[in-house]
């Protein structure tokens, strides 16, 4: 998903990170000046549901305005036969293709060797 707050802000002549700060103020979202920075300069690690809402009332937009998608940029998983063939191969003696697991008793200790 590509953030787009900037853009959807500057379609409405909002044009300062902080002139949209007060906006939100006004509306009830108080807003950091390092989260204001986050949102309005780059792509947000996370965004409250309650916020975006309040962000589209601001701007009177929805939420597609805001949240494009980019469907170019998601990887497909390999196919699953090739993938357990390939790590079967790769590690001698190994069912699952990861490194051998010992077994751990319920008090964290490892159970001795055979």
């Amino acid at each position: 998903m590509r953030w787009n707050l900037r853009l959807a802000a500057a379609n409405r002549g909002i044009w300062k990170a902080s002139e949209l700060q007060r906006m939100l103020a006004e509306h009830g979202l108080v807003v950091s000046a390092g989260k204001m920075s986050g949102l309005w300069s780059g792509e947000p690690a996370s965004i409250k549901l309650s916020d975006l809402n309040v962000i589209c009332v601001v701007l009177g937009c929805g939420v597609e305005e805001l949240l494009i998608p980019e469907p170019d940029k998601v990887q497909r998983p390999a196919e699953e036969g090739a993938d357990q063939a390939a790590a079967t191969s790769s590690v001698p003696g190994s069912v699952s293709g990861g490194p051998a697991v010992t077994p751990k008793r319920r008090t964290g200790r490892s159970l001795p060797p055979p």
